[in-house]
């Protein structure tokens, strides 16, 4: 008999670094900015928590073209500054920096140098569409989110797979706004946030490459947006940003809700990634106030890729 879940919690997050006022860029007109939110001017718009081997947790600014750094004591630093649009950020084992830019593709980056190289930006010598955000499974396979400009009236949002070796594999299509990535601790499941439909998905993969039947692993409700970015616990629930709602949502192995993190500024929660001492800390974009906060949770972040031996 599957044990009862838990009382959900409800835990406070508080700030922990935010654009010092020589970094904001409301004075510079924002290509992205206008054509997605709306608006030509933004300080900045915030996404893609990581953490690299040496504790810098690395943000990227999609309205401006940058990625940031931020030290452990909450200072901001600019790493670099494009002519793309990065959006989701995952280390890769060898330390290199990996980049869903919605303009270039997937882009491969090293921080030490300021190096970049497109990895994929073409899908049967087409342009991608728009990429959002991406995850390494433990062997190094590169999921991938091809979100572009798809919503429920232009379903055409994709999800791909990327081996060295074997090239890019489309697993799925036909999306309304696909978005943040994350994978169970055993790798056997992708999950995908839906955002235009306030869903999101999970994809059963199987050993032989092919995936399973893809359903609904969870329905959210409000919020000007929807679930955006994605992260799983070490034992296996799962972390939801809830964009619009100011909210990041925590649910057990089993998709049971387990706890809500509400941020003190902002409903702009777009991404986010577990860190700290003990993997129980976490960091949360908000992309409104320009701002990263962090929560203390109950159960640590899975250990990922890119910190795995």
């Amino acid at each position: 008999m599957t044990p009862a879940a838990a009382t959900p919690v409800l835990i406070e997050a508080e700030p922990f670094a935010a654009l010092p006022p020589a970094l904001r860029r409301g004075d510079r007109s924002s290509r992205w900015a206008e054509a997605v939110l709306g608006i030509e001017h933004v300080d900045s718009f915030l996404e893609g928590p990581c953490f690299g081997w040496d504790g810098t947790l690395y943000v990227s600014d999609l309205a401006h073209g940058r990625i940031l750094t931020i030290s452990p004591e909450g200072e901001v630093a600019v790493l670099i500054e494009t002519d793309g649009e990065p959006n989701g950020l995952a280390v890769h084992r060898d330390g290199t920096l990996w980049v869903a830019d919605y303009r270039r593709g997937i882009v491969a980056l090293d921080p030490r140098t300021g190096r970049c190289r497109v990895v994929v930006d073409r899908y049967r010598f087409e342009a991608l569409r728009g990429v959002s955000d991406l995850v390494f499974g433990a062997d190094g396979t590169l999921y991938f989110s091809d979100q572009g400009q798809s919503d429920l009236a232009n379903p055409d949002g994709r999800v791909f797979r990327y081996r060295d070796g074997d090239g890019l594999t489309l697993l799925m299509d036909g999306i309304a706004s696909p978005n943040g990535m994350a994978l169970s601790p055993d790798g056997d499941v992708l999950y995908v946030a839906v955002t235009r439909a306030n869903s999101v998905y999970r994809i059963p993969l199987r050993s032989d490459g092919r995936v399973g039947k893809i359903g609904v692993h969870l329905h959210l409700s409000g919020g000007s947006g929807g679930p955006d970015g994605l992260a799983v616990d070490a034992l296996g629930g799962l972390a939801v940003a809830h964009y619009g709602l100011g909210r990041v949502w925590l649910l057990d192995s089993l998709g049971l809700p387990a706890g809500v993190v509400c941020v003190p500024q902002g409903l702009g929660t777009t991404n986010i990634a577990y860190g700290g001492p003990d993997g129980c800390t976490l960091f949360i974009t908000e992309s409104s106030s320009s701002a990263v906060m962090r929560a203390q949770v109950p159960v640590p972040g899975l250990r990922l890729f890119s910190h795995s031996d």
